[in-house]
């Protein structure tokens, strides 16, 4: 038995006025550009002092999760998609600053990048890596983004090097850690170049 195939019955404009969808990926994309641009760009160009505590208290007042969200989606060599991964890693010290210590001790031996680069106290113990990571945040607003970076990926490399030192942190978490690294360091070298918008 065959079937027999008809065309598609044309639609009104109507018809797609009434359909409701997501938004607009396009739309999307725009606004977490912007918004990582007013962030990274607007802040250094300001003359206020508060700029920089603002911007790192922003996750905690503002509800930065939702623009959050909107960088999640961005490419990891952008200006959101590189903020995405700043506050991924800020976010994970602030949930488990107890493991990160552990982690970042292990790791310190095995990786190879240079202590006043990851900017960690020694020994770093929990509130030290959260002061670390919001200071790190906190350059933002007042230093080199492509410094930001940098840091960010170095403390992120160690951390990722502790990880596979222990059996039971093994895999996945190790993995994860060293994508958001080597994405950090790949956006700051690109920062340095011009390359990041």
């Amino acid at each position: 038995m065959t079937r027999q195939h008809h065309r598609p019955m044309r639609k009104e404009v109507a018809f797609f006025d009434s359909v409701e969808g997501g938004t607009d990926p396009a739309l999307v994309s725009e606004a977490a550009d912007r918004a990582a641009a007013l962030l990274v760009r607007g802040a250094r160009a300001s003359s206020d002092d508060e700029v920089a505590d603002r911007l790192l208290h922003l996750a905690d007042t503002e509800g930065i999760e939702a623009i959050a969200e909107v960088w999640s989606g961005s490419p990891p060599d952008s200006l959101a998609g590189s903020l995405w991964r700043l506050f991924v890693l800020r976010q994970g010290v602030h949930a488990d600053p107890v493991g990160i210590a552990r982690d970042y001790e292990a790791g310190r031996g095995r990786a190879d990048v240079a202590t006043v680069v990851a900017g960690v106290a020694d020994p770093p113990g929990p509130e030290q890596l959260r002061t670390m990571v919001d200071e790190v945040l906190r350059g933002i607003a007042g230093s080199d983004f492509a410094d930001v970076l940098l840091r960010a990926a170095a403390f992120a490399r160690v951390v990722s090097a502790g990880r596979a030192g222990h059996s039971e942190r093994a895999g996945a978490d190790v993995v994860r850690m060293l994508d958001l690294a080597e994405q950090l360091e790949a956006a700051g070298h690109a920062e340095l170049a011009g390359r990041l918008a």
